[in-house]
């Protein structure tokens, strides 16, 4: 099912049991970081704060703090249906010269079938605050971890336009917030919102810029999603909803507003705040505790000036925290994992599965198994990852046969120990690293690492017999299974 908007979707996780409403006064500073941090590893449910201190908003957090709740969020029970309706949609593509590449197309243009569509009015408009009424600290904003520079809107969905197409982007970009209309806009170099600015910049032209915060709770996952740059986000939260997402036009649109923020937001949003990016106006961010584990570092991004805040009636302030895993982005992720592996096989189709660990925070390690055909294929399949979007930024693949459960972490490690020699099985290479990795030698440059442990074949060089690794068989197992309570061990 769709969510019109936030609201609906706390009630029906208030009906499910999975939400807790919090009466007693708490502090925005710390305080609601330690409570969620402590939930979040619990694995125990979302948090709605209903009194928080200095606003009169409520605060939302640990939405998709369970696979259970994730899945809920994108309106099914399991990721996996996501996952096997992108796979069907693949399989019945007809094959056609370029196979794959028409196989993607056509599915691409399944997932456009509903494109996001302009009303004239929306709630997110029900109150319009301009200039001297404008004041982001009538919202309940988090200070998350006691070194960071202040107050961060964390969960903000960040509407770009490009300067020289006009394609929309939408991205999930923390914003520090300085004072009542002032804040900095944190992207790094590779994300599509950084691009639209340097073109700007390139122009010497302001940059309209809107964020959204609430709304379904697919906007936000559809945000994070790595998709490529022709593809809007909101096409892809309009296939994952099945149905079109409504836009109004941004409020800063008249001409005594002195500036126009020519952009299109969710008309269901909870919150809106509107502003622009002078050119190559840069201010200090940071630091800030990220979902590293580990405080990023204070650098210079663009200023965001805001003109105009708007949210509907009775709106709720939708945060996240990051930090030490696992957090709620580790959700976030793990569906990321599972709905986009088809789309990675419509490319590698020797991949079984991919894991992407939780102590990896997205960028360390990748694990995959493969059905290997050909000598040295892991080191193929190692190049291709790195040479596929924001997979580039991984920093260590590890390569297992298919037979391998990669989701069983420890499983994996078990063949690393086993089956590598590291002189012959262990490759570098040097490129892009993610902007977080504090280790790279150089910002957002560095080396990684592919680790092939998958069994050795004669024709990679190994001339002596490979051994045969323990498996029960399956009739024991099933039999066994059957009789387990026979033996009194359940």
């Amino acid at each position: 099912m769709a969510y019109r908007n936030l609201r609906e979707f706390v009630d029906d996780l208030d009906a499910a049991g999975s939400l807790k409403r919090i009466a007693a006064p708490v502090s925005p500073y710390l305080e609601v970081t330690e409570i969620a941090d402590r939930v979040t590893k619990a694995e125990g449910p979302a948090l709605l704060f209903e009194n928080v201190e200095g606003s009169d908003v409520p605060l939302l957090i640990n939405v998709y703090g369970s696979a259970d709740r994730m899945a809920r969020a994108l309106g099914v029970e399991d990721i996996e249906e996501i996952a096997v309706e992108i796979e069907e949609m693949i399989r019945l593509a007809p094959p056609q010269t370029f196979m794959e590449k028409m196989r993607t197309a056509a599915t691409l243009a399944k997932v456009a079938r509903f494109p996001p569509k302009t009303v004239r009015s929306g709630p997110c408009q029900d109150v319009i605050l301009r200039r001297d009424d404008v004041d982001l600290f009538r919202f309940p904003i988090i200070t998350c971890w006691p070194e960071d520079a202040g107050p961060y809107i964390t969960f903000g969905q960040v509407f770009t336009k490009s300067l020289e197409s006009g394609a929309r982007n939408v991205g999930l970009y923390r914003v520090q917030v300085f004072d009542k209309d002032r804040a900095a806009m944190h992207w790094h170099m590779h994300h599509d919102g950084a691009r639209h600015y340097r073109e700007y910049c390139d122009a010497g032209e302001r940059m309209p810029i809107a964020v959204a915060i609430g709304g379904d709770p697919v906007l936000p996952y559809a945000a994070t999603a790595p998709l490529p740059p022709s593809i809007d986000e909101l096409l892809f939260a309009g296939f994952l909803r099945k149905d079109h997402v409504p836009l109004v036009t941004a409020a800063t649109l008249t001409k005594d507003d002195g500036y126009s923020v020519d952009i299109e937001v969710p008309a269901e949003a909870d919150i809106v705040i509107e502003g622009y990016l002078e050119p190559n106006e840069l201010v200090t961010e940071g630091p800030f505790g990220d979902h590293t584990g580990f405080y990023s570092l204070a650098d210079e991004y663009p200023e965001f000036h805001v003109t105009a805040i708007t949210h509907r009636r009775g709106p709720i302030y939708h945060t996240i925290i990051v930090g030490k895993p696992p957090q709620e982005d580790y959700y976030l992720g793990k569906a990321t994992e599972r709905i986009f592996l088809p789309l990675l096989r419509t490319q590698l189709p020797e991949v079984v599965d991919m894991n992407l660990p939780i102590f990896g925070v997205f960028h360390n390690f990748v694990f995959v198994s493969i059905d290997k055909q050909y000598p040295w294929h892991a080191k193929k399949v190692m190049s291709a990852i790195w040479g596929t979007g924001q997979m580039m930024f991984s920093k260590i693949i590890v390569v297992v046969d298919a037979h391998v459960n990669v989701q069983d972490t420890d499983e994996v490690w078990f063949h690393v120990g086993s089956n590598v020699d590291p002189r012959r099985d262990i490759s570098f290479t040097d490129g892009p690293v993610d902007i977080l990795d504090h280790a790279s030698p150089m910002l957002g440059i560095g080396s990684k690492m592919g680790i092939d442990a998958t069994k050795k074949w004669e024709t990679e060089g190994f001339d002596r017999e490979w051994p045969t690794e323990i498996v029960m068989t399956e009739e024991i197992r099933e039999r066994v299974d059957k009789r387990w309570r026979e033996y009194g061990l359940d």
